[in-house]
């Protein structure tokens, strides 16, 4: 396997690697681990096979980090279908561009292995080889108070561009990246209360972006600027 990052997870060495089709039960495997260890097992919707089959037929990008001969992580990125559904429609993205988008998707840990950073270490691997010939947008989906993938995103410089009902009946944030671009500069600031979801809905509606997040016990707070 060829290898593109490799790194310590205490006195562990492990390496990063692409994945391919003939990865897939074992991608499966780990999934399935990942999932039956969650107390919550509503901050992870599990991929499906075909699903997996999708991305890696070539429509998107799976890195996998190995101990061994062990896959003990993995993190994608897919070149969705082009449907009504399309993140593209909410962060107003032009829809002949549609094709350049790409969705950030499944991460999962072992959890022998949590702890170590590793999700990060995936993202920024995983970011540093998009073809940024092909590609010029990041989007994702993330559960309010879904704390760990939330930090995960704002830690990548996406930004919120969005909070609505999204897959029929889930209230989801929608993140952005513009790949080709840098944000302009900022000169409002405002927070809300993650839980706030019409008092956030109508400053995103003004123009601000989520840009971080921060505790204030008991709640957390959305960070938003213009």
């Amino acid at each position: 396997m060829d290898k593109i990052y490799e790194g310590m997870l205490g006195d562990t060495p492990f390496f990063v690697t692409q994945l391919q089709i003939q990865h897939l039960q074992v991608i499966e495997q780990l999934q399935h681990e990942v999932y039956e260890s969650l107390h919550d097992r509503s901050l992870l919707q599990p991929l499906s096979t075909e699903e997996f089959e999708y991305i890696l037929n070539g429509h998107g990008l799976m890195i996998g980090a190995y101990v061994e001969d062990e896959l003990i992580a993995f993190r994608a990125l897919l070149n969705p279908p082009i449907d009504e559904e399309h993140l593209g429609y909410d962060c107003d993205i032009v829809e002949a561009h549609f094709h350049r988008v790409l969705y950030q998707e499944i991460s999962n840990v072992s959890p022998k292995y949590q702890g170590f950073g590793l999700q990060k270490t995936l993202a920024k691997v995983v970011m540093n080889h998009i073809d940024l010939a092909s590609y010029d947008y990041v989007c994702s989906t993330v559960k309010p108070y879904n704390i760990a993938s939330l930090k995960d995103k704002f830690s990548q410089g996406l930004v919120i561009k969005g909070l609505k009902i999204k897959y029929v009946d889930k209230l989801r944030y929608i993140f952005y990246k513009d790949l080709q671009h840098e944000q302009p500069a900022f000169t409002e600031k405002k927070s809300v209360s993650m839980g706030d979801t019409e008092g956030q809905q109508i400053l995103l509606k003004q123009g601000f972006l989520g840009t971080s997040m921060y505790e204030k016990h008991p709640d957390w707070f959305v960070v938003y600027e213009k």
